[in-house]
């Protein structure tokens, strides 16, 4: 179609917290703490536009959830761990999307001696490419 960009459209879900037990350091599995996730799902979103049909889009409570099972699942020492975890799931629950962009924010990592907000991740993955 002329004029459409593809991979221009996306569905964003920003600042989800949860409460999560990943780290390194010992104190992170067992007290664990709280993690912020950005995600967003590029695909084409014309025909759910047009027909005003949840089935034709991509449901904001699945993503949710999905991205809930991860964080608040098993615990990873990473959050690089984390969020390929969070790409794996929302890819394999709707691999018709372009791109999947997730995010996730670490407020008060242990870093001794550092002041900061948060540390964070980001990643992109192309669920036909990265996750077949």
């Amino acid at each position: 179609m002329e004029g459409h960009v593809v991979g221009s459209d996306k569905i964003h879900l920003e600042g989800m917290q949860f409460y999560g037990f990943h780290g390194v350091d010992p104190a992170e599995k067992s007290l664990g703490q709280r993690f912020t996730v950005d995600l967003t799902v590029v695909r084409d979103l014309r025909r759910p536009g047009r027909t005003d049909d949840v089935s034709d889009t991509i449901s904001y409570a699945t993503l949710f959830k999905l991205t809930r099972s991860v964080v608040e699942g098993p615990s990873r020492d990473l959050l690089e761990r984390v969020a390929e975890g969070i790409a794996e799931a929302v890819g394999q629950a709707y691999p018709e999307i372009d791109l999947v962009r997730v995010r996730i924010r670490k407020p008060g990592a242990p870093v001794k001696g550092s002041v900061f907000d948060w540390a964070s991740v980001e990643i992109e993955r192309v669920p036909r490419i990265d996750y077949p």
